[in-house]
């Protein structure tokens, strides 16, 4: 072994090492927001809403009445429900604004990849011109 990929791992080594130890050290905080807000979520009037379009759900159904989106304390968790979940990531990827970060693109790709395997590449042209429509909708609003 060479020294350069000794010293390469050393240096790799010592950084990871740092890194567990400032993980360590950092102060526990089970909620991410202050004790007000997660009173105000635990209270048993509080009524949920829709992620999609934030109307107040009061009703026990597994979707939204103003956007059909699926809502529900377990509508991930039911095989039954969770299909419609998926299809609605789907669907917004291609249909609706999101931001254009690598991050997202890639995971698109690689999950529409997964699920549609030869399919895939009808969905990725769908999605691409979504993400290109978003970046000219944002250059004019940039310029206007």
């Amino acid at each position: 072994m060479k020294i350069e990929a000794l010293v390469i791992l050393g240096v790799g080594a010592v950084v990871l090492y740092r890194v567990w130890l400032w993980l360590r050290e950092a102060p526990y905080t089970p909620d991410p927001w202050g004790a007000e807000i997660g009173g105000a979520l635990g209270d048993p009037d509080a009524v949920p809403v829709c992620p999609h379009c934030l109307t107040p759900q009061e009703h026990n159904g597994w979707f939204c009445p103003e956007c059909g989106s699926t809502v529900g304390q377990y509508s991930n968790w039911l095989p039954a429900v969770y299909i419609f979940s998926i299809g609605e990531a789907f669907r917004r990827g291609v249909t609706e604004p999101m931001r254009n970060h690598l991050l997202i693109i890639t995971g698109y790709v690689l999950v529409t990849l997964s699920y549609f395997s030869l399919l895939a590449p009808i969905s990725w042209i769908f999605l691409f011109r979504n993400f290109r429509r978003v970046s000219v909708q944002e250059g004019e609003q940039e310029t206007g």
